[in-house]
């Protein structure tokens, strides 16, 4: 523990969600909820206005149409989270060689490791100088906690929020801990929490009067002892600069369930395309292939597949994704799917180019297989098997399902757009063969919406624009703050504990 305040946490405030907001003008002020937008979706981020309405991160998004109908509901832009992120770990690491970063959004830093504060009066400076450059160079808003230990700057930030700085004085984390739920000290769940409950215990000060060998009875002895020293205020974990991922994957859950077994494997052949992109983008290669498949009943299968060595060939990815999903019993329909590699590497082992090959050669014969028995069942069924047309009108209902398919992969709602003749704008949603676009910028006012075919050669998506116009030079920072900056001081929102 430190006697000084010199760990720093910051988290973006509603980091997607803000992030849409700042770069939709029609959307400030207004309830948005970012996610996955089908029926079986998941809400990712919602802004602060519809958190207001009862809505909340993990919620599942038809719960969240039900409580919040008008809200504005996106498909998310990694590609704008992760430049925005950028931006924000570099400001960090102007402060200090020791940063943590936990999420796009989310990180520690160590201020004493780069030098930069020492004592409390110098530590909350820094606090609001960082919100202050992060607002001017991404636009956005972030909460800063500041404290003599990690668990402690992160309850500080958390208290802070949104768009506020929190100091928490060392010698006063007990104090400030006693009266706060359990639930707020890291590895209580909602499954430790119940249980702890039970046993009477729902704040931290209960866990701080019920003793060690209390804790470790009830919920074991690692668990237990750390439980402890947390609801004393003690927490020793140093920053730590390299988190190094285990796994990279994606995922993705269907409005129906899949019953087609081509589409079943076309889908995880785009999985597997989508998380080799991911694996590449880090500079990693993995070495077993896992593939997750969720049944119509809720039932969930994982099986991996471990090759000769690392790779990052979407060839081998797919190939062996799909090797694994032919030992998986999809009757029913499959409603999720994903694929995976871990097993993580800095480099590529040569000889599985030889194995890409080989796979290729696989699928070329799979699919030659696949082609011969086809004819000979059609040759067998004849064409008064047609059953009155159930054949063809079935045919007729997939292709109209895959167009619409199609039309909301192409044009995802919150997306990115360019116009031949109305510019830089983002689609508003998409439907019987008709995109939606409003047209504006981040610096412009509200934009107008006109509505197009969804095969209008003049529309084509775009890449998304910075959220800032002109951003500040910061480059001198934190030696010395922008002189366009240094009148605007740290902003609203800061206080200390006690």
């Amino acid at each position: 523990m430190r006697a000084a305040p010199t760990i720093l946490h910051l988290d973006m405030d509603a980091f997607y969600a803000s992030a849409e907001q700042a770069a939709k003008p029609s959307l400030r002020g207004k309830p948005v909820v970012v996610g996955g937008l089908g029926m079986r979706g998941v809400v990712a981020t919602a802004s602060y206005e519809a958190r207001r309405l009862g809505v909340h991160s993990a919620m599942p998004m038809a719960q969240a149409r039900r409580l919040a109908p008008n809200a504005a509901y996106l498909v998310p832009r990694f590609a704008l989270y992760r430049t925005v992120s950028d931006q924000v770990m570099e400001l960090l690491g102007r402060l200090s060689p020791l940063v943590e970063p936990l999420s796009l959004d989310e990180a520690f830093v160590d201020l004493e490791a780069g030098g930069v504060a020492d004592d409390s009066a110098s530590a909350r400076a820094i606090g609001g100088q960082l919100r202050t450059v992060i607002r001017a160079v991404t636009g956005l808003s972030g909460s800063v906690g500041l404290a003599g230990s990690k668990m402690l700057a992160k309850i500080a930030s958390e208290e802070a929020k949104p768009d506020g700085l929190l100091l928490i004085e060392p010698g006063t984390e007990r104090e400030l801990l006693a009266p706060m739920s359990v639930r707020i000290l890291p590895g209580v769940g909602p499954a430790t929490g119940d249980h702890l409950r039970r046993a009477g215990m729902t704040l931290v000060s209960h866990l701080a009067e019920a003793g060690e060998a209390e804790l470790v009875r009830l919920l074991g002895k690692a668990h237990g002892v750390a439980l402890h020293r947390m609801a004393q205020g003690y927490d020793d974990r140093p920053v730590v600069a390299e988190r190094d991922a285990k796994s990279v994957s994606v995922e993705d859950t269907f409005d129906v369930d899949l019953h087609d077994r081509v589409r079943v494997r076309t889908e995880v052949e785009r999985l597997a395309d989508r998380c080799v992109q991911r694996l590449r983008g880090a500079g990693r290669s993995g070495r077993t292939v896992v593939l997750k498949v969720r049944r119509y009943d809720f039932s969930t299968l994982t099986r991996s597949e471990t090759l000769r060595g690392p790779t990052d060939d979407p060839t081998v990815v797919r190939e062996a994704a799909a090797r694994l999903l032919e030992a998986v019993d999809t009757t029913g329909g499959v409603r999720l799917l994903g694929v995976g590699v871990t097993g993580l590497a800095d480099f590529t082992q040569e000889d599985l180019f030889a194995q890409a090959a080989d796979a290729e050669h696989a699928a070329a014969e799979h699919a030659a297989a696949e082609h011969a028995a086809g004819e000979s069942a059609d040759a067998a069924v004849g064409p008064a098997d047609a059953r009155d047309g159930t054949v063809a009108e079935r045919a007729g209902a997939d292709a109209r399902e895959s167009e619409e398919q199609l039309a909301a992969r192409r044009w995802p709602a919150g997306h990115d757009v360019r116009h031949d003749v109305h510019g830089h704008g983002w689609v508003q949603g998409s439907g019987v063969g008709r995109v939606t676009v409003r047209f504006e910028e981040p610096w412009t006012p509200p934009g107008r919406v006109r509505t197009f075919r969804i095969d209008d050669p003049q529309l084509q998506p775009a890449e998304p624009l910075r959220l800032v116009r002109d951003p500040v030079d910061y480059s001198s920072w934190p030696a010395s703050l922008p002189k366009s900056l240094s009148a605007a001081g740290p902003g609203e929102g800061e206080a200390s504990r006690p």
